[in-house]
């Protein structure tokens, strides 16, 4: 079997190629990614992934949201590395940003959930989608405050 491909990977007997758009946002999904945070959020997740061995493909941090395109080795299930990916995470955030305490109960910093699902051949559009989503964000807030009327005086 010869499969010739750039973005395979391989372990001993296998070859794979296992990539996930993953979104997951702050609890109460809080503006709260901004600044000196956003930069230490995008450093402990690259550290969190290097670690299990999983290759970042392209990610961005939001003000209320992280979009990350990750390649996922095949030894790891997506549930169990993105319950890995935020609990240690939000371990490490309430380490060097104490104050968060106050805001964050039970010292859980993001929501419960995510959404994940694969990227198969339609790679370059979700890595575009990534790399320009906070612009569209902006776009959209800028459009709603321009078309926005009072309901009770109607201007």
């Amino acid at each position: 079997m010869r499969i010739k491909n750039d973005d395979t990977s391989s372990l001993s007997h296998t070859k794979w190629n296992c990539q996930y758009h993953s979104i997951f946002c702050p609890k109460y999904r809080r503006k709260a990614i901004y600044g000196k945070l956003r930069a230490d959020i995008g450093k402990y997740l690259r550290r969190l992934c290097e670690y299990k061995g999983v290759e970042i493909v392209e990610a961005h941090a939001c003000v209320d949201h992280i979009h990350m395109l990750v390649k996922i080795p095949p030894k790891l299930s997506v549930s169990s590395f993105m319950g890995y990916l935020k609990g240690k995470s939000s371990l490490m955030i309430f380490e060097e940003h104490s104050n968060l305490k106050y805001n964050y109960g039970s010292r859980t910093f993001w929501s419960e959930g995510y959404y994940v699902s694969t990227v198969g051949l339609n790679k370059k559009t979700i890595q575009n989608y990534i790399k320009n989503q906070e612009l569209e964000d902006q776009i959209k807030d800028k459009r709603s405050l321009k078309e926005y009327k009072d309901p009770f005086t109607g201007k």
